[in-house]
């Protein structure tokens, strides 16, 4: 995709309606989510795409959320299939998505989609969130995807957001965006009835302050219980942000990248690092035996 400025929103061709049997033929999806494979947002999502594709869902058995990247290393995955035709693992939502494309499925998908999640995975929240996992996860396997988050919890309007989540896939295979290099993309939909949401506007990730303080509580047995305490307030919302675009009723869209690299302060960090090592280098020149102690 061209790089595009975060006040821009996309502009993607109008299409007519679409043809259902010709995209099933075209796309393969696989689904997976964070909140579990019972939850209302993959099933509704699973719903709006099966119309427009050849759907499987593997998810995790339990609600995995804040998870991030984690994979379970230390412990057997199971996989079962639930009598809706979904399977579930007992492990992490990157753990559904690797073992999917790397031995369950037998075939490489053509687009990772996770969601739709009970609550906006904006800002920091990208960091933690086991529903931005497993569509990274799916983007490091080389296959394009994205993330779907519902603005507020309790999914208000979650139809709504499933029919906009289906149009933009629908959108982005009839521009020949699916199939191809890999892609990652984070969207957040406002809770609202399906002609109240704004276009999809390209965004930045917005800010948090630090999360709220963590709760105490005292077990029956007399053991201190810590309780991760609630994410903390906005603190960027500015014009261009996903907070911003969000609160305006736009879907928010956002690339996201793996690489964490400081690409800003490299020259900083280089800089300081040779003073380091000169200083380093001198301290063994003055006291040699010590550092062969080392």
């Amino acid at each position: 995709m061209s790089p595009m400025h975060p006040d821009d929103h996309l502009k993607l061709p109008n299409f007519g309606p679409y043809n259902s049997q010709q995209l099933c033929l075209i796309m393969k999806i696989l689904i997976s989510n964070d909140d579990g494979y019972r939850a209302p947002g993959i099933v509704a999502l699973f719903d709006a795409l099966k119309e427009v594709a050849d759907v499987e869902v593997v998810a995790p058995e339990h609600n995995n959320s804040a998870k991030s990247n984690a994979l379970t290393l230390h412990s057997p995955l199971y996989v079962h299939q639930d009598s809706n035709g979904f399977r579930y693992v007992n492990g992490t939502p990157a753990d559904c998505v690797h073992i999917a494309l790397t031995g369950l499925l037998g075939y490489r998908p053509d687009l990772i989609v996770a969601g739709i999640n009970n609550g906006a995975n904006m800002g920091d929240d990208t960091i933690y969130s086991g529903t931005v996992g497993a569509a990274m996860e799916g983007f490091l396997f080389g296959i394009p995807s994205i993330a779907f988050s519902q603005v507020d919890k309790d999914w208000l309007h979650l139809e709504s957001a499933a029919r906009k989540a289906r149009d933009l896939v629908v959108q982005m295979e009839r521009h020949k965006l699916v199939g191809t290099s890999p892609w990652l993309l984070n969207v957040n939909i406002p809770n609202l009835p399906f002609d109240e949401i704004g276009h999809v506007k390209l965004c930045r990730l917005g800010r948090r302050h630090a999360a709220e303080a963590v709760i105490t509580q005292v077990s029956p047995r007399g053991d201190t219980m810590y309780w991760i305490g609630a994410a903390g307030p906005v603190k960027d919302e500015a014009e261009g942000t996903d907070f911003n675009a969000t609160a305006q009723g736009y879907m928010a869209m956002t690339p996201l990248k793996v690489d964490l690299t400081d690409h800003d302060h490299l020259s900083y960090w280089a800089q300081t690092a040779a003073r380091l090592g000169d200083v380093a280098h001198a301290a063994a020149r003055a006291n040699p035996q010590a550092t062969d102690q080392i």
